[in-house]
């Protein structure tokens, strides 16, 4: 259900080339990903993005549960069908938006209580109802809230684990090596977008293309400059 197929890679640079095949469609490599938040592409219809040859559209995980509501979605039909797009979806875990709302979340071992930025209703998040919420969306590649492989149950949706540490190489490395060992279909690298530098972007991306198995996708997060989409491909 879920193949990855490299292509081409650069001898000097190690940037490759390939398709991800999912139950929605291939999606060529390197790729940018237009961001649905809201299940909707901001002035975009469906049919425009088929047009501009879009492959692969980002929905938000956070902003789907509060509203209209993942299970609301799940009811309709799922992603695909709410928001009238055959192609493939990716959703990230909603994890960056919980933690980001410092003045109304509180942390514990388990997971995150936040409250609602629309209403002001309080939710828990753990590693568990992340997958439960993604699971419900439907989207075709969903993103760890975490480390919580056991929490999913669906098998096809392509589960991918991110790859943390900052701006530290140990750290880089040692989250790489433990997501290996849980032999995810995909590798998602997080935190180079939140105030890194570019020259300490690229410097994680260099170290982290000689740990991340070659033969599976890698998604860079958060980066859409022309400069990030040339450098970014790894």
């Amino acid at each position: 259900m879920f193949e990855f197929e490299l292509l081409a890679e650069d001898g000097q640079s190690g940037a490759r080339a390939g398709r991800f095949l999912t139950p929605h469609g291939e999606i060529p490599t390197p790729i940018f990903a237009p961001v649905g938040t809201s299940a909707t592409v901001k002035a975009m219809r469906p049919a425009d993005l088929l047009d501009l040859g879009v492959r692969l559209v980002l929905s938000n995980t956070y902003h789907l549960f509060l509203r209209p509501g993942d299970e609301l979605v799940r009811e309709l039909g799922g992603l695909h069908q709410f928001m009238g797009w055959q192609g493939p979806i990716l959703t990230d875990s909603g994890g960056f938006q919980v933690f980001s709302l410092s003045k109304t979340r509180e942390i514990d071992a388990d997971g995150v209580l936040f409250q609602s930025h629309i209403d002001g209703s309080r939710h828990y998040f753990t590693p568990e109802k992340s997958i439960q919420v993604q699971e419900n969306l439907g989207a075709d590649i969903i993103m760890t809230f975490d480390e919580c492989p056991p929490a999913q149950t669906r098998d096809d949706q392509a589960l991918f684990g991110i790859v943390q540490g900052g701006i530290f190489p140990s750290l880089r490395e040692e989250s790489a090596h433990f997501l290996i060992d849980l032999d995810f279909p995909g590798y998602a690298i997080g935190g180079l977008s939140v105030g890194e530098s570019k020259i300490e972007m690229y410097a994680m991306l260099d170290l982290l293309k000689s740990i991340l198995p070659i033969e599976k996708p890698r998604y860079l997060m958060g980066v859409g400059t022309a400069e990030d989409l040339v450098n970014g491909v790894i």
